[in-house]
């Protein structure tokens, strides 16, 4: 099953790598994704497509939002 996950974050260096490091880590592949700055150019939206099991995509997102730098 697909799934999008839309991250807010702050605008800096190294954190989508950290984030993307994070969901192929977990054997993940992203099938899109897209990082625009915000209105608020001091942060950032990321939007990731994955595949996977409801369950699966709920743990990677509860870590994602344990690195320090997501907002949301």
């Amino acid at each position: 099953m697909r799934h999008v996950i839309s991250i807010l974050v702050e605008n800096k260096a190294g954190v989508l790598a950290r984030i993307t490091c994070l969901i192929s880590g977990r054997g993940f592949n992203i099938d899109s994704l897209a990082v625009g700055e915000t209105e608020n150019p001091a942060l950032s939206r990321i939007t990731l497509v994955v595949k996977g099991d409801d369950a699966i995509v709920e743990q990677v997102k509860k870590q994602i939002g344990k690195v320090v730098d997501v907002i949301r």
